[in-house]
């Protein structure tokens, strides 16, 4: 009997805000909310944003002046739309209409030398041959070149590409928890664990007290590394800048940084962790990871996540070399106009010219589905299966391949054999990946609509949240994870809104691509969070809706049983509420635990029970079985 790993937790941060407690999500379809939904996510924003802040006496501005609801969406509420998901780069990041960098010139002397005075502690080791130098003081040198100098001058230049996904303006991971010297990447990753953790309703320590600890997997990578000043890129950059590497900056950019932060300050934990890196499919191979290691047993609690801090000139200038991106003439082209907004620079699957770079931190939190129900711990989800496939033989390594064809139709006929055909054919959605570029158009609505033929699918639902939160690489398959949760919540599929029209070359005959929000009769069962990666990295996962899920836990438990977890289910919805309150109002209660219940090793005992090790409830067990039984 295999273990179903169920969805308990999940949180994290991108340009549509906060995702626990759906936020986020209720971000994108903020046109279809009620008033009081409306007004109760505007508000969130603007807290985090820095505009408000709640009080003893409730909502107030800045001032201290009393607000309702209705008073910050009416002083606040465009501020807040026009802060949140892509637009402009902000001038925190880099000016994007002067970008520094080093032009390379070549001084020639107007006679047979060149004379300059420069100070002593300046001066080149070894002294170029050219060079003579007479001391003038205890401080200064001149020098004397024979000949043309080489030299390297400041300067600045217009970076094509205007638009990005980033946090909600004014909002700095820093001021939730003392990230001294953390490049941006890793402040993601924590305070986003920490608001999946939060979200779980449970006490991470009632939850370890439940199984062994080496039963808690941590999943997790990043695709860039981490390429700012406080990882690789002040690593690579500080002997041509003529400073000097940090004692930090070497181990803080692996891209394995943002598990390993997860362990050892956010869990304490000392279960499996693992690093699996698929480019932009990073966050499904981690997710496949967790899943096959929850439904074999070796693994009863998983988090799974990404964090990507990707918003830097350096790694804008690769991908728009590429030509991958959206730059603002490229735009304009399209667009047939001398402006461009660049609020709809990602246009999935209308007419587009490359993807929107982005920054995100999105994590989940997984648990079988035995502890889940032993626990009380409220299910959101479930992940039935993963799907892995790469493009065989290749001439282009970033271009499209046939192992996409494969993840996807492995993934519905993986949620057939659960659900039956009739629940695929009218009650399935497709997260597309939608990078919104010309090439990924085509290719991946042609595998949609093969797909849907093959299964008797017509008008499939497709969605492709790059449109607002952009493509924040290793992350971007958990943009979608969790715009599929809040479909399952609110009943509402986010609409394409940045185009006018579906393009003419998109496979759209079985295809139904909304361009704004679309609420399905009967709801959803199923959604297939499909994702394209360069190097033929692709990856499809079944993720099944609570409604499905809770029918398979009252089969697989009984009535009775069922009901019971249904009691005990309560209380962890009332502290995830709680703390869903709380962080609305600004108090995120980030957990960070830097040196703290550290391990005593010579306290660490081996005894009949196994491993013992001090702060946990049961031992790490050694009874292991043999695997290859019948060849001994």
């Amino acid at each position: 009997m295999s273990r179903l790993p169920v969805i308990v937790g999940f949180g994290g941060f991108n340009a549509a805000g906060r995702s626990s407690g759906h936020h986020a999500f209720r971000r994108m379809i903020i046109e279809s909310l009620d008033d009081t939904a409306r007004r109760e996510t505007l508000a969130a924003l603007a807290v985090m944003m820095g505009r408000v802040r709640f009080g003893e006496s409730g909502w107030q501005d800045l001032e201290g002046r009393a607000l309702s609801l209705a008073d910050i969406e009416a002083r606040f509420g465009d501020e807040v739309l026009n802060g949140s998901l892509i637009r402009r780069i902000d001038p925190g990041f880099f000016d994007v209409d002067s970008v520094h960098w080093q032009k390379s010139a070549t001084l020639n002397p107007e006679n047979d030398n060149q004379r300059f005075v420069m100070k002593t502690r300046e001066l080149p080791e070894p002294l170029p041959a050219n060079w003579q130098v007479t001391e003038l003081d205890a401080r200064q040198v001149l020098v004397e070149v024979a000949g043309a100098l080489e030299v390297k001058i400041d300067s600045f230049r217009d970076c094509p590409v205007k638009s990005a996904g980033q946090l909600p303006q004014g909002f700095d991971p820093t001021n939730l928890y003392n990230a001294r010297f953390h490049p941006r990447a890793l402040q993601l990753a924590v305070i986003s664990a920490s608001d999946a953790v939060r979200s779980i309703g449970i006490d991470w320590a009632d939850i370890v007290a439940q199984i062994n600890p080496d039963q808690v997997g941590v999943y997790a990578s990043n695709v860039m590394s981490q390429l700012d000043e406080d990882g690789f890129g002040g690593l690579l950059q500080s002997r041509l800048r003529g400073g000097r590497v940090s004692t930090k900056q070497c181990p803080l950019g692996l891209n394995s940084m943002v598990a390993d932060f997860v362990n050892a300050y956010i869990l304490g934990s000392v279960g499996h962790t693992g690093a699996n890196a698929g480019a932009c499919a990073s966050f499904l191979y981690n997710l496949r990871s967790a899943v096959e290691d929850i439904t074999s047993g070796r693994c009863r609690v998983a988090v799974v996540g990404n964090a990507e801090a990707p918003i830097l000139p350096e790694v804008i200038d690769g991908y728009a070399t590429m030509g991958a991106l959206a730059s603002e003439d490229k735009l304009q082209k399209v667009d047939g106009a001398e402006t461009t907004d660049p609020r709809r620079s990602s246009r999935p699957f209308g007419e587009n010219c490359g993807f929107t770079i982005a920054e995100s931190g999105q994590y989940v939190v997984l648990m079988d589905d035995e502890l889940a129900m032993t626990l009380g711990a409220d299910i959101h989800g479930a992940v039935n299966d993963v799907f892995i496939n790469a493009d065989g033989y290749k001439k282009s390594i970033t271009a499209p391949g046939p192992g996409n064809h494969i993840t996807f139709a492995k993934a519905v006929a993986s949620a057939r054999a659960i659900l039956g055909d009739e629940a695929i054919r009218e009650r399935s959605m497709v997260h597309a990946h939608g990078s919104s570029t010309p090439q990924n158009r085509v290719t991946e609505s042609q595998i949609f609509d093969q797909a849907a033929e093959y299964f008797g699918i017509t008008n499939w639902p497709v969605a492709a949240v790059k449109a607002y939160v952009g493509h924040s690489l290793s992350p971007a398959s958990a943009d979608q994870m969790m715009a599929a949760l809040g479909t399952f919540k609110y009943g509402v599929i986010p609409g394409i809104k940045t185009i006018d029209a579906v393009a003419d070359d998109v496979y759209g005959d079985r295809l139904h691509i909304p361009l704004g929000d679309f609420t399905p009769e009967q709801g959803i069962d199923v959604a297939f969070l499909n994702s394209k990666g360069f190097g033929g990295n692709n990856a499809t996962a079944s993720v099944l809706a609570p409604r499905v899920v809770e029918r398979m836990l009252r089969k697989r438990y009984g009535d009775a049983a069922f009901e019971s977890y249904c009691e005990r289910r309560e209380q962890a919805r009332t502290a995830a509420a709680a703390y869903d309150s709380a962080a609305t109002k600004g108090d995120f209660a980030t957990i960070y635990r830097f040196g703290e219940g550290m391990i005593d090793e010579s306290k660490v005992v081996f005894d009949a029970n196994g491993v013992n090790l001090p702060g946990f409830a049961k031992p790490v067990s050694l009874d292991i079985g043999n695997r290859f039984d019948d060849m001994i």
